[in-house]
């Protein structure tokens, strides 16, 4: 199963996810929400989102290293202030809290069955090949980051 590990963009992940989940609204029954409830409540989720996604990616802007998932061997240190004191992966759940707005969006309760399948997909093929690498770069100042802050939240 390591030929799927870093070869699928995480953004790309997320947009065949929101597409399955899209297909799986169309086919199967949805919840009757009142129009203004299911937008305000996809709006809030889609903020909380982006608020996540980039306060991740300012922080490892502000750290000088790599935001490229692909190639996390690139790293250049362990960054554990602003929001990676809580998640060690904000931009990955802030990806997570989209397609939970997207789910609510389509008013499908099936459709949010594709957010837990994003998140093992992440976890399996992204996260842990991610933390194998920093953990041969930084050592034992990365495992203890890892005991210290979890891993979604």
């Amino acid at each position: 199963m390591r030929l799927l590990e870093l070869k699928i963009p995480p953004p790309l992940v997320t947009l065949m996810t929101a597409a399955a989940m899209y297909g799986v609204a169309k086919l199967l029954p949805v919840w009757a929400l009142l129009p203004t409830l299911r937008t305000g409540a996809a709006l809030t989720l889609v903020v909380v989102g982006v608020s996540f996604d980039a306060a991740g990616l300012i922080a490892f802007r502000r750290a000088k290293t790599t935001v490229n998932p692909m190639t996390p061997q690139r790293s250049t240190s362990v960054v554990s202030t602003g929001v990676y004191r809580f998640t060690r992966n904000p931009m990955y759940l802030g990806l997570a809290f989209l397609l939970t707005a997207w789910a609510v969006y389509l008013s499908s309760a099936w459709a949010l069955l594709g957010v837990p399948v994003f998140m093992a997909y992440i976890t399996r093929f992204q996260i842990q090949p991610e933390e194998r690498a920093l953990a041969a770069l930084f050592g034992q100042s990365y495992v203890d980051y890892c005991a210290r802050v979890r891993r979604w939240l």
